[in-house]
């Protein structure tokens, strides 16, 4: 078996790990079980897409540096171990606040490319493996 190495952000590596537990599987088993489903999807075997559909998925698939995630997630694990200092929560505020800039465009896009594809916005999200936050 071959063996590829992806550089993931601490943010998709978690949402991997919990969604395999979920599931009762390894990490490794689920990726690749979630490629081996990806590549069947019938959004693979559709035709090319339009300039404006790439286009806003190029824009919906920017996001923070990684290092910034890492970050982040450094200064929630404290947080929840109630040992953040308040320089690091005044960090951890101005990285929330970016999160919540990011995605606000995000979503425009999200709904943009609904509306070029004569679907939803939920429809969209799925097809994209995108989840909406718990708190929603």
């Amino acid at each position: 078996m071959a063996t590829i190495t992806l550089e993931l952000t601490p943010e998709l590596e978690q949402q991997l790990r919990d969604e395999a537990a979920k599931q009762g599987l390894d990490p490794s088993h689920y990726i690749v079980n979630t490629l081996k489903e990806r590549l069947r999807s019938p959004l693979r075997n559709a035709s090319r897409l339009s300039k404006a559909e790439a286009n806003l998925l190029q824009k919906i698939n920017l996001g923070l540096p990684p290092e910034t995630w890492e970050r982040y997630h450094t200064l929630i694990a404290k947080r929840r171990a109630e040992m953040l200092t308040p320089d690091e929560q005044v960090t951890l505020i101005k990285i929330s606040d970016q999160i919540e800039q990011a995605n606000a465009p995000r979503i425009q896009y999200l709904i943009e490319l609904a509306s070029l594809r004569s679907t939803s916005l939920e429809v969209v999200m799925q097809e994209l493996g995108i989840e909406s936050p718990g708190y929603v």
